[in-house]
């Protein structure tokens, strides 16, 4: 069983949406398994169905708006010509007057997912043999949670897949049967090895990082930057345990990986949503699967 497998990374999924348009559409890959982690739990539903162009229409064209119902932070250039958050004093205030638990809100996304994901697609999804599991962290039990589309009616699905992009504290922190829910990615960024506990023989797994780090990061500039910066090194943490686990648990299990990194440094901030520049990296994750690829053939050989 062939299967795919999407990490978080914000708005560099749109990297990874080329990328898997590519497998899907030129290399013609059945995937039976879809798994993701938070950007990639928003992008394995439609790919499932490979309604990509859909999909692509929405990572080309979101924007903070589309995500934030109340955003936290403000965006600025800084000096380097990059970008930066800085505390959106106002709408942090409202937020802790309305006696929620989070800097901002992200039911927008909640919205958004509706919008893409309809009832109808679901339906055939789950009519089909395929299966689509998104990742979730259970902040009340300490538990990584994956959650099969095959186990839950459309609107209960709807919130595990917006549950599991929700970057707390910047976004919503979701109470669901109990417990306290966020972002799959605190628990794990890359599901590798729950692909191959599920059956998948062959994975091909879009981590959207570069496989070595190529940068330093600029000292923190407010609490803001510094939470970032904190959430970016854990999750680097995550993501790198979770590789060395999938690896583990694949050569235990005769599974074959094939590893697709960011081949640069795309953002150094994954809650800034710049349509131009996700239009220009899905682009570039299509071109990037299309190289690697073609070199692949070329070591391989005409007889392979």
């Amino acid at each position: 069983m062939r299967a795919l497998v999407i990490s978080g990374g914000g708005s560099k999924g749109a990297f990874g949406g080329g990328v898997a348009q590519y497998l899907i559409e030129e290399l013609g890959y059945n995937y039976q398994l879809f798994v993701g982690t938070s950007t990639g739990s928003l992008l394995v539903p439609n790919l499932a169905l490979n309604h990509i162009e859909k999909i692509k229409n929405v990572y080309t064209s979101v924007n903070q708006e589309s995500i934030f119902s109340n955003m936290p932070f403000i965006i600025k250039k800084n000096k380097w010509g990059g970008k930066e958050i800085g505390i959106n004093h106002f709408n942090v205030l409202m937020n802790f007057l309305r006696k929620k638990k989070t800097f901002g809100e992200s039911k927008n996304l909640r919205k958004l997912i509706e919008k893409t994901f309809t009832e109808a697609d679901f339906n055939t999804l789950k009519q089909s043999d395929k299966d689509v599991i998104v990742t979730v962290s259970n902040l009340s039990i300490n538990q990584v949670e994956y959650k099969s589309l095959k186990d839950f009616e459309y609107q209960d699905y709807l919130d595990w897949i917006w549950i599991s992009c929700n970057y707390t504290p910047f976004m919503s922190l979701v109470k669901k049967e109990g417990c306290e829910y966020a972002d799959g990615g605190f628990g794990s960024m890359v599901p590798i090895e729950e692909a191959i506990n599920r059956g998948a023989t062959t994975v091909d797994v879009i981590i959207l990082e570069t496989e070595v780090t190529y940068y330093n990061r600029l000292p923190s500039r407010n609490v803001f930057s510094l939470i970032s910066t904190m959430h970016e090194y854990m999750s680097d943490r995550i993501e790198k345990q979770n590789i060395r686990i999938g690896k583990f648990v694949a050569g235990n299990s005769n599974a074959i990986l094939n590893f697709y990194y960011t081949p640069t440094v795309l953002t150094t901030n994954s809650l800034v949503f710049d349509k131009h520049e996700m239009s220009k990296w899905w682009e570039s994750g299509f071109q990037f699967a299309k190289m690697k690829n073609s070199e692949l053939n070329e070591i391989k050989g005409p007889e392979a």
